[in-house]
């Protein structure tokens, strides 16, 4: 079987490497388009025993001039690598090997639906289904982005859910006080934070915030570190791309806010983020729009989480299972929450726990990429079944009945 991925960078997407690695470990000749050869991410890119092929094939929504021979190039790819199946990662890949192929062509084609964003906007949603034709198909990264292709209309049959696995890392429950001594903050208090990128406003969009809501949490540890004087407030991440200035603003609102209780240090690399986690007592992730992101990492450090309801953050912080959700981004409600965890931070380290064992076996990249691979036997051959979609329920429901007889 012959599979050509599609991304549309060289830097990020090592979650779709990872997947990448197992998959050609699973006998998959796997060929990657890729914008550039060199990149923060090249490194898993040629370790993960894939051919690479630079070749740039993201939709060039601002340079509309060079579509066409971005199609040009996207049918000489596919006409040279000679693939069984196309596997894009991205909306912009995937609109422009539509655009280039056509509806009909006869190599079927899946798009794997990094998050919700796009179909949370009706213009984005309906381009995406109206340029499908009948070989397209839909892997659901979330239960959400299922749920959402069905109330869209999509095909019964063609949206599959497969949890990105490569999106996990490697991750200790033991504290060793790095961030700790980095910003100078006491053994003795309780550090309540996140580590997500900056996102200034997309007013096209309607946002009156980023959207992972920096604003909101920092009016919630203002609240908080009101209330008590042993907690610490951390935000780590720098601003993505352009918009220093909105970096600016959120640094000058929690200075004025925390007093110098909110500590922001900036861009940390993935090694110096994943060694942080556990110097954490509680994580809080409230953004306007949202896969499974900003809680995977904390729960795999078995910090408690607190969670907004938005996008697929449910199917991994469940209230009295493995954290606690809050209806959005209301700073207040956020607050309230904040203090509930600390002031019973035995029972919500319990549930943290839980949510180790949940998001270990939902995103183990193996147990994912097999799926992948069975979709694409499917996609082949419908005679092959589709994988059975992973049933986080039943894996608390198991870890219960653990619990109790352990009692």
């Amino acid at each position: 079987m012959r599979v050509l991925h599609v991304v549309k960078t060289s830097d990020g997407a090592v979650w779709a490497a990872r997947e990448v690695a197992e998959l050609v470990r699973l006998g998959v000749d796997v060929h990657v388009a890729l914008p550039a050869l060199e990149g923060a991410a090249m490194g898993e890119w040629r370790r993960s025993g894939a051919r690479l092929h630079l070749c740039p094939l993201d939709l060039p929504a601002r340079s509309p001039w060079r579509l066409a021979a971005a199609c040009r190039d996207a049918r000489m790819l596919v006409d040279t690598v000679a693939p069984d199946l196309i596997h894009s990662h991205f909306v912009g890949n995937t609109l422009l090997l539509r655009m280039a192929l056509g509806k009909r062509h006869p190599v079927p084609r899946v798009f794997q639906v990094p998050g919700p964003l796009h179909l949370e906007h009706r213009p984005f949603r309906a381009l995406d289904l109206a340029t499908a034709g009948r070989r397209d198909y839909w892997i659901g990264t979330s239960q959400f982005i299922v749920n959402a292709y069905a109330r869209a209309g999509a095909p019964a049959g063609r949206v599959f859910l497969s949890y990105h696995g490569g999106s996990a890392s490697k991750l200790s429950v033991e504290r060793t006080g790095s961030l700790r001594r980095r910003l100078g903050i006491a053994d003795h208090e309780l550090v309540v934070g996140n580590a997500n990128y900056m996102y200034p406003p997309r007013a096209w969009l309607g946002q009156k915030t980023g959207i992972k809501c920096h604003e909101q949490v920092i009016d919630a540890l203002a609240i908080v570190l009101e209330k008590r004087k042993d907690v610490a407030g951390v935000l780590i991440g720098g601003v993505f791309g352009k918009g220093h200035w909105y970096e600016q603003q959120l640094r000058a609102l929690a200075r004025s806010a925390g007093g110098g209780r909110i500590h922001m240090p900036g861009y940390m690399n993935g090694n110096e983020i994943a060694d942080a986690w556990a110097d954490f007592d509680c994580a809080v992730h409230i953004p306007l729009s949202e896969n499974c992101g900003g809680v995977l990492e904390p729960l795999l450090a078995g910090v408690p989480t607190i969670a907004a309801r938005v996008g697929g953050l449910p199917e991994l912080v469940r209230d009295d299972a493995t954290g606690k959700t809050v209806r959005g981004s209301d700073p207040a409600e956020l607050a309230a929450a904040i203090l509930e965890v600390l002031d019973r931070i035995g029972e919500y380290r319990a549930l943290a726990a839980n949510g180790r064992v949940l998001a270990g076996a939902m995103f183990d990249v193996r147990r994912t990429a097999a799926e992948v691979f069975d979709i694409y036997r499917h996609m082949l051959n419908s005679t092959c079944p589709p994988p059975a979609p992973f049933d986080g329920a039943a894996l608390l429901d198991s870890l219960a009945v653990t619990s109790e007889i352990s009692r």
